[in-house]
């Protein structure tokens, strides 16, 4: 049976008040101009004809009295500082409100493939959101999944509760940071009963412009004084990370501007960045590298799943594993930047990975 799936995003509505609605694909038409500079490159980018994207930018122009791009002799089109405002907003509110409505579909796809082929398993997995996780419900026709997007706090205590099948977590490679973090989560740990499933490895680090990367070349920097820099939440596994990165360097948060503040993925952190409202952010290379960003790596990561011993017998588990093993999908992990699999849905205990790092 044909399987319908509901996508959703986020997206900004502008009226008049006359209720005349600015045209959507308008943002999609910035996009298109910053990256190419070209008005006829990104009309053909964003499906449209040439005449139709100077109309949306001339809708544009008139709904807020200011130009939204400039075309310059011999230099194609760019964007003015209004529609970069615009188009980063729209980058922003994407990836702050993304995985909140990824996980909202999830639930809705799952309740209309119950209706319409009846009650079946699905498998629950609470996960950090990354990249690699977030390619699994792609492949619904191999294994029915239902994706919540939660911090490895909340993940490890949904599956201790039974809400969950699968969990998330993921720690450094290097074992002395990697023994850290275990300490943190210890209490919500059982590790005779855990089973581990590898997935991926990934490269955490700083996220800068370009235009910083002389004066951004490690943590030490982050100190100096108007370096401004966008933090992640505090219960994300990825500020534990960077926080035990900082106090190995004999760095406080306290010492940072902008610690403060807080953004819930590492796509928010970039396209924090991206929009020159912060110098620089800690996160994964691939977020870094869907914003056009600079990469300064620090850490490579284990980022796994796990679950209770005896759910390893459940068959969509097993389908689970079969195809994080499949060819079709290490190969959609290859083309991540900073993602590697790493045997790929083989099971070992905390033990034997721990252990396998040190050797």
């Amino acid at each position: 049976m044909h399987r319908k799936k509901l996508h959703a995003s986020p997206a900004w509505l502008f009226k008049t008040e006359t209720d005349e609605l600015l045209d959507p694909a308008l943002f999609r038409l910035l996009k298109s101009v910053h990256d190419s500079g070209k008005l006829t490159l990104a009309a053909q980018q964003t499906g449209i004809s040439y005449r139709h994207a100077w109309n949306l930018l001339k809708r544009g122009n008139d709904f807020f009295g200011v130009p939204l791009a400039v075309k310059r002799k011999g230099h194609g089109t760019q964007l003015s500082p209004l529609g970069e405002t615009l188009l980063w907003s729209e980058q922003r509110i994407k990836a702050r409100l993304g995985p909140q409505i990824d996980s909202m579909a999830s639930e809705l796809n799952i309740q209309l493939q119950q209706l319409l082929a009846g009650a079946h398993p699905v498998l629950r997995l609470h996960a950090s959101h990354g990249y690699a996780v977030a390619l699994l419900p792609d492949f619904s026709d191999r294994v029915e999944l239902d994706l919540q997007y939660t911090n490895p706090t909340e993940a490890l205590r949904a599956l201790a509760s039974g809400e969950s099948d699968l969990a998330s977590f993921h720690f450094p490679a290097c074992p002395r940071l990697a023994d850290q973090v275990m300490a943190i989560y210890k209490h919500q740990f059982d590790l005779n009963n855990l089973r581990v499933i590898r997935f991926v490895t990934r490269r955490q680090g700083l996220i800068i412009r370009s235009d910083s990367r002389g004066a951004i070349t490690g943590l030490q920097d982050l100190t100096r004084p108007g370096v401004r820099l966008i933090n992640r939440n505090r219960h994300s596994g990825t500020r534990i990370l960077f926080k035990l990165l900082l106090d190995e360097c004999g760095i406080t948060e306290r010492q940072l501007h902008g610690a403060e503040r807080e953004e819930f993925t590492h796509t928010a952190v970039a396209a924090y960045v991206a929009a020159g409202m912060a110098d620089a952010g800690f996160g994964v290379a691939a977020a870094a590298a869907q914003f056009g960003l600079e990469f300064l790596d620090l850490a490579t990561e284990h980022y796994l799943l796990v679950c209770q011993e005896e759910r390893l017998r459940q068959h969509n588990i097993r389908q689970l594993l079969s195809l994080m093993a499949s060819p079709e999908f290490l190969a959609e992990i290859d083309k991540l930047p900073g993602y590697a699999p790493d045997r790929c849905g083989e099971i070992c205990t905390f033990a034997e990975l721990l252990g396998g790092d040190r050797q």
